[in-house]
């Protein structure tokens, strides 16, 4: 609603607005557009690459097992067939075989095969591995020779989670490898009777390594699904919680090839499925749809970047039209606001002969006669501040004055001379420090030396109840401060406090320094405290603002307090002066702050 308002009344601001709807709209269509056609056709493209990059891999796992399927080629060899058919072998018939074995290896270059293993129905065997071995029990018991003896046509690509039987055969096993079993069934060659069967344990890493060396955009990986569905080789374990799995996940990937969008955890994920025609298992590749379709977001924000950038050029052209004719006006507001926030330094560079530079020449005389005005108030109230302190610290002498001379008055009358010659020879000394030339900062071991006068002359007449301790580092008796401050809170501590408490009362007085910036003063006593009311009422007047009118009330220990807290808070700010604390009964601890400096 303001904004609206603020619209209507700116004729800059309703130009501005039609300017660039009349702009915006053809860049949005255009861009919207030039958006959707690009994106469909760089998202497309982005999934046929990945395609390819499938194939590619289904093209490396099929050449691998078709070069190591030319093995199979050895259970026509007369020797390995006669070999299985015999009851009895010689080892020159093994070693010929096994010579035969190191032939195609070195012929073929089968990095990747551990092993070759040939077994007849009566266990009688040889491995390239071990030699000559025999089983203890019958091969027809393993299902996959069971299997082959029934479809002699079939040769089973065993993957690693069911081959473990095989790379037993022999007596050896493969404790740091995985390894793919290729199984075919061998036959004699007139009848086509199976007599044995040729088993090949292929290094299953080099599938992993296949899977690892392609990659989809940045996070995407493959894995393999055997003919059942189950995932056969795996990514990395991090990567093993986002393969969907499911009984109805091989009839996902019914075609030979393709693509779709899956919501996997609530990501989109574009998955790709490729199968192999030589070993029947099928390739999937998963990655992040955002990664796919990357550079078709890129596109957008090209164009977003364009649309955007052509509204600004577009509105830059027409703020500089208008800026000549607005601008100047517009300045002369701004000032005028700052003015009247209270920045009297808002004044207007006038710049040229018209009406607008004698209004702005007229706007800065004005500013001028408002800080004098106000320096001139400023001045008369530092004066009445002065007056006020002058009037509070005359409040505080005579107030002490009046308490000492009684305490002289009733010695006297007590015949105690020479303690009355004591009492005035102290009493001199400390108007001596409390008149201090005129002056009306004094250092703190002064203000300490004034307050040690003040409390000989108390414990002189009050010998039986008070004792005293001045505890405040050197360190800190150089810092200058207000004279008459601490004083009235230890004559406040005595009358209040000690005075009508049983037994012997002790003040003491401490300092430090807080947080490196502030002197804190506290003068603790053990009297009678300050019942909660009371205490309340003393932290209401002084929190009371400086120009508040206090009430006088002697009697009640708030006289002295609230004019050393004036007079602090009149010097130094409201962040300064007293703060009471006290429990009834067991004492009050009066906290004086003064800025350390």
């Amino acid at each position: 609603m303001k904004l609206i308002q603020r619209i209507t009344s700116s004729l800059r601001a309703k130009l501005l607005v039609m300017f660039i709807i009349l702009t915006s709209i053809p860049l949005l269509v255009v861009g919207l557009v030039s958006y959707q056609k690009s994106y469909h056709t760089v998202s497309d493209h982005s999934k046929a690459s990945t395609i390819l990059v499938a194939d590619q891999l289904v093209r490396n796992i099929d050449v691998l097992f078709q070069d190591t399927l030319k093995l199979l080629e050895l259970g026509n060899n007369p020797k390995v067939l006669h070999f299985l058919i015999s009851q009895s072998e010689t080892n020159a018939e093994a070693k010929e075989i096994v010579r035969t074995f190191e032939m195609y290896r070195d012929t073929y270059k089968y990095d990747s095969v551990l092993n070759i293993q040939m077994v007849n129905l009566y266990g009688k065997g040889i491995s390239e591995r071990r030699g000559l071995f025999q089983l203890d029990h019958n091969p027809l018991r393993n299902p996959h020779f069971v299997q082959l003896t029934n479809d002699p046509g079939l040769v089973l690509k065993v993957p690693p989670s069911s081959s473990s039987e095989f790379d037993r055969l022999d007596g050896f096993t493969y404790p740091d490898k995985s390894v793919i079993s290729i199984i075919a069934p061998i036959q004699q060659r007139i009848t086509n009777e199976v007599i044995g069967f040729i088993v090949i344990d292929l290094d299953d890493s080099i599938i992993e390594q296949f899977c690892d060396n392609v990659t989809i955009g940045k996070t995407g990986f493959f894995y393999v699904l055997d003919p059942q569905g189950v995932p056969i080789f795996k990514p990395s374990a991090g990567e093993q919680n986002n393969i969907p799995t499911g009984n109805g996940m091989p009839n996902t990937f019914t075609n030979t090839s393709g693509s779709f969008v899956q919501t996997i955890d609530g990501n989109k994920k574009l998955v790709v499925h490729v199968k192999s025609q030589t070993t029947d298992w099928t390739i999937i590749g998963m990655a992040p749809l955002r990664e796919i379709i990357f550079e078709a977001n890129e596109i957008r924000l090209l164009i977003i970047a364009s649309v955007i950038l052509s509204a600004v050029f577009a509105i830059a052209i027409y703020i500089s039209l208008t800026q000549r004719l607005t601008r100047p006006i517009q300045i002369l507001k701004n000032k005028m606001k700052q003015a009247a926030s209270g920045y009297l330094e808002a004044k207007v560079k006038p710049a040229g002969h018209d009406e607008i530079t004698d209004l702005s020449n007229s706007f800065n005389i004005m500013l001028e006669n408002i800080k004098l005005l106000l320096e001139k108030s400023i001045r008369e109230q530092e004066q009445v501040q002065k007056a006020e302190l002058r009037t509070l610290q005359a409040q505080i002498n005579p107030h002490f004055l009046y308490n000492t001379l009684e305490s002289i008055i009733w010695m006297a009358e007590s015949g105690k001379n020479e303690s009355v010659i004591k009492l005035v020879k102290a009493l001199a000394r400390f108007f001596r420090l409390t008149l201090n030339k005129g002056r009306e900062w004094i250092s703190l071991k002064t203000e300490l030396e004034h307050v040690q006068s003040y409390l000989t002359i108390q414990q002189m007449r009050y010998r039986d109840i008070l004792s005293y301790e001045i505890d405040v580092p050197a360190e800190l008796q150089v810092y200058p401060m207000l004279g008459m401050t601490l004083q009235p809170l230890v004559e406040n501590a005595l009358y209040h406090g000690i005075k009508n408490k049983r037994g012997m009362g002790h003040i003491r007085i401490t300092g430090y320094v807080e947080n490196e910036r502030n002197i804190i003063l506290n003068v603790e006593d053990n009297g009678i405290g300050i019942n909660p009311e009371r205490l309340a009422e003393l932290r209401r007047q002084l929190e009371l603002p400086k120009e508040a009118e206090l009430p006088d009330k002697p009697g009640e220990g708030g006289f002295g307090l609230n004019n050393v807290h004036q007079r602090l808070r009149l010097y130094f700010g409201d962040h300064y002066g007293l703060q009471i604390d006290s429990i009834e009964g067991e004492g009050a601890r009066i906290s004086l702050r003064i800025p350390k400096k």
